[in-house]
């Protein structure tokens, strides 16, 4: 009985001796070693293009400041004045549209003495407008007329397009030449050939030039017959792209 058993537990032993033996090849032929990517080699630049533009379209942004003893009083004034100087504006031309509102602030004044509390001088009033001038050779005029109508604050000037995207293409065009050709210069520099280009970002584009100062004084446009000479000058459109190029192994 005791040799039948040992010869069974024999014969068991060697079959799943010879079934691993099977298996263990087949593992070793499926396991492959980890190889790692190395990336493609490539060129990262950066361009831009720019190009001028003369300005079809103007910003003046301008202020009404009043003071009196009351706040009610101070806001009344202001009112009064900010109605003379919307009709001038109409009277120069500009559409109900191309003005709004920027602004408007009350605020107690007060005076300070050394070692003393300060003490309530009155309210100031102060409400700010913006315009839009479709019309170039109407922006010294308007300025004048606004001048005489009460502003006695005149923030400043912006010039701009009024549809930029003819110069902002333009501008993407000389962009990707200078890209393309700074490309073939590192390319030739390094003597590689480039196999295209992998991505393309764009940045800037077109942006209104920021308010320039513009001083006038009521005195000024009272007196003189002309306009206030204003010039329009030039705006710069710019676009920068960044290119990442593939080169060819």
């Amino acid at each position: 009985m005791k040799s039948a058993f040992k010869s069974l537990m024999l014969g068991s032993a060697l079959t799943a001796a010879v079934a691993l033996s099977a298996v263990a090849p087949a593992m070793a032929q499926t396991v492959q070693p980890v190889q790692m990517m190395q990336p493609a080699p490539s060129l990262n630049l950066s361009a831009y293009g720019e190009v001028k533009a003369a300005p079809d379209m103007a910003t003046i942004s301008f202020g009404v400041q009043t003071e009196a003893a009351t706040a009610q009083e101070a806001m009344r004034d202001n009112a009064t004045r900010m109605t003379q100087v919307m009709a001038a504006l109409r009277r120069a031309g500009i559409a109900e549209r191309d003005v709004q509102t920027s602004g408007l602030n009350l605020s107690a004044q007060y005076d300070y003495v050394q070692n003393e509390p300060p003490k309530l001088r009155g309210y100031q009033a102060v409400n700010r407008v913006t315009v839009t001038i479709n019309d170039l050779t109407k922006v010294g005029t308007t300025a004048d007329a606004v001048v005489s109508a009460g502003v006695n604050q005149i923030d400043g000037i912006s010039f701009g397009l009024k549809d930029p995207t003819a110069a902002e293409d333009r501008a993407r065009q000389l962009a990707v030449r200078a890209l393309q050709a700074k490309a073939q210069l590192y390319a030739q520099a390094l003597n590689v050939q480039l196999a295209g280009i992998r991505n393309l970002s764009e940045g800037g584009g077109y942006s209104p030039a920021p308010p320039q100062p513009m001083f006038a004084a009521r005195a000024m446009a009272m007196e003189s017959r002309d306009s206030t000479p204003v010039a329009a000058g030039e705006l710069t459109v710019r676009v920068d792209i960044t290119g990442v190029y593939d080169i060819a192994r």
